[in-house]
């Protein structure tokens, strides 16, 4: 639990100190900051929502759904929390882990980040992003094709696995043209 906690947290930090270093330096009020990690870490919680949504209304019936449901009644975040750890590289059906959700979570994050100055909404959409990018790095890394797997869910012909690199790539590049305009937004 705390590796997957740490995989996130310090990416999410360095992030969150790259964009605050800007912003201190060009007078950013104080408030801004907390929206900052406010938003960052709403993003980086949202993401795996979508286990939730597996465990309650697309497999209820599966004993690991049972087991989710039980630790909830308990409001016992640490079984939940392995619960999802350990279901990340086998639930490959997911909303919000595939490649079309990536998509149109692209199109709307450079809508809404280039469109409005809320720093909590901005940062969340950043988060999102955030999240969705480590996922994949992390996955690659570990292996490819469970990356396939989980990221082309339910399409019939899947990115090549020598692909996904230039995929992952293409999100990333996304990924800094993102934090570039926050830290612009407030400048």
């Amino acid at each position: 639990m705390k590796h997957k906690f740490i995989v996130y947290l310090i990416p999410s930090l360095i992030l969150f100190v790259f964009i605050s270093i800007f912003w201190v330096i060009f007078g950013v009020k104080n408030i801004e900051l907390l929206y900052l990690a406010i938003g960052l870490t709403l993003g980086m919680i949202i993401v795996d929502s979508d286990h939730f949504i597996f465990w309650f209304f697309l497999k209820p019936k599966k004993e690991e759904s049972r087991l989710v449901k039980m630790a909830i009644k308990k409001k016992d975040i640490k079984s939940i929390t392995k619960i999802v750890q350990k279901s990340h590289r086998v639930h490959h059906n997911l909303i919000f882990h595939h490649y079309f959700f990536q998509v149109i979570l692209v199109l709307f994050s450079l809508f809404i980040i280039t469109s409005t100055n809320n720093t909590i909404i901005s940062a969340l959409i950043l988060g999102l992003n955030f999240h969705l990018i480590i996922d994949e790095i992390i996955d690659y890394r570990h292996d490819p094709k469970i990356l396939q797997k989980w990221l082309f869910a339910r399409e019939s012909k899947q990115l090549p696995i020598s692909f996904l690199k230039r995929y992952i790539a293409i999100f990333i590049t996304f990924m800094l043209l993102f934090t570039f305009f926050i830290v612009r937004s407030k400048i």
